[in-house]
């Protein structure tokens, strides 16, 4: 047995029930920001075990803010939903549907359902500063937030200045018919695209923020939707000159929504991240710092305390997941081979082949930071070939503060 493979043993527990969860809450102590990843968007624990995590985290910690790496406009839905805000009686799955870009099984799946049910039944016999929030915090949905300004305003404030650089910004867009791709393509011959027409968008709202209601979060709703646009607006520009600096925009954008979430909350908020090992994970602790990309747990770590913040990362070592072959095509259940040789994942099995917790702490975070490959499983798979591009070299004790393995894990159930 090699020794990070005696380390394993020596320092993981296993995870047999969810009461074992309770070493994590525990280790968790008063971070005020809880980063919950995922190996794949596909895999049903993944959503299972974060789900049982962020309810014990609302209950024993007072959380009440949850962020996923999903659109605003659709997370508002839920959001609403949740927080009763909606009208008429509304059913869970119909709410899901909200979330209609593809990969649309990344939220609307029934582990999600059972989770969004669990959060409306607890904000029922919650007092309103208990109540829970659900948020979007990704950056694609151009469109669809230019789209829900203009409607606010017109209804709001249909004589003011906002709505009318609402209506540009708009208009600058509109010729693109709602690709992403080909306004990226033309942006690299357009002097300086779009960007004004955001920018100014974002600044005017910023500015006169004080002017539109508060009920049912209208204003922060309004502020992230004209953020997105113009945070959306410089990625795709990005995406035609460098993937690497796509990324970065991205997920600056992320932790920007995060804070602007957490601000709105008061001094005392507490917010639970949902994302994917590559967000939530340090990005210095992997070979994406070569390549001069960051990532939300990282910067998130860099602007806060190191005990306000805290990480877990997720794995497995086989399986079934959904993804699909090339990019918006139809999902498939998909087949996930046994780990690779000398791959995190097997050292994980080959100490135990059971499910495992595993806290790093300072007393043991050497040990498990020799460079090691770790999977990663994106929407888009080929098992066959997932030895070329699906494992991260990383410093597993540095890139999180806890690990939780999976040794066997099976896909999660989209709504059709």
């Amino acid at each position: 047995m090699s020794s990070l493979e005696q380390s394993i043993k020596k320092y993981a527990r296993p995870f047999e029930t969810e009461k074992d969860l309770s070493t994590i809450i525990e280790a968790i102590g008063d971070a005020k920001i809880v980063l919950l990843g995922e190996a794949s968007h596909g895999t049903s624990e993944f959503y299972s075990v974060r789900a049982e995590l962020s309810k014990r985290l609302v209950l024993e910690k007072g959380f009440t803010l949850i962020a996923v790496e999903g659109d605003w406009p659709s997370s508002q839905q839920v959001n609403h939903y949740i927080k009763g805000y909606s009208e008429g009686k509304e059913d869970v799955l119909d709410v899901l549907k909200a979330f209609n870009r593809w990969p649309t099984w990344m939220w609307a799946n029934e582990e999600m359902a059972d989770f969004i049910l669990w959060l409306k039944e607890h904000n029922v016999k919650s007092e309103e500063s208990q109540r829970v929030g659900f948020y979007g915090i990704d950056v694609y949905s151009l469109w669809e937030s230019l789209d829900e300004v203009i409607t606010y305003l017109s209804k709001t404030n249909p004589g003011s200045a906002d709505l009318e650089l609402a209506k540009k910004a708009f208009a600058c867009f509109e010729p693109f018919n709602r690709h992403p791709e080909t306004y990226a393509m033309s942006s690299i011959n357009i002097s300086e695209a779009c960007v004004d027409e955001v920018s100014k968008l974002l600044k005017s709202i910023r500015a006169h923020e004080d002017n539109y209601n508060h009920v049912q979060e209208a204003d922060l709703n309004l502020k992230i939707n004209a953020m997105v646009a113009q945070n959306a607006e410089e990625y795709y520009r990005a995406m035609v000159c460098s993937d690497d600096i796509s990324w970065n925009v991205r997920d600056e954008h992320m932790v920007e929504v995060i804070n602007e979430v957490m601000d709105y909350n008061g001094h005392d908020a507490k917010i639970i991240v949902w994302e994917h090992n590559t967000h939530i994970g340090d990005a210095s602790a992997t070979d994406m710092e070569a390549a001069g990309m960051v990532n939300v747990g990282q910067i998130l770590r860099l602007q806060n305390r190191k005990e306000n913040v805290y990480s877990v990362g997720f794995g497995t070592y086989k399986g079934t997941v959904i993804a699909a072959e090339q990019w918006a095509e139809p999902f498939k259940i998909m087949k996930v081979p046994v780990a690779m040789k000398d791959s995190w994942e097997h050292a994980m099995h080959a100490a135990g082949d059971f499910n495992q917790l595993l806290i790093f702490d300072d007393d043991n975070r050497h040990l498990f930071d020799n460079w090691i490959g770790h999977r990663a499983i994106g929407v888009v798979y080929n098992p066959e070939f997932e030895a070329y591009g699906n494992y991260v070299p990383s410093k597993m004790g540095s890139r999180y503060d806890a690990f939780i393995y999976l040794d066997e894990t099976k896909a999660l159930t989209p709504i059709e």
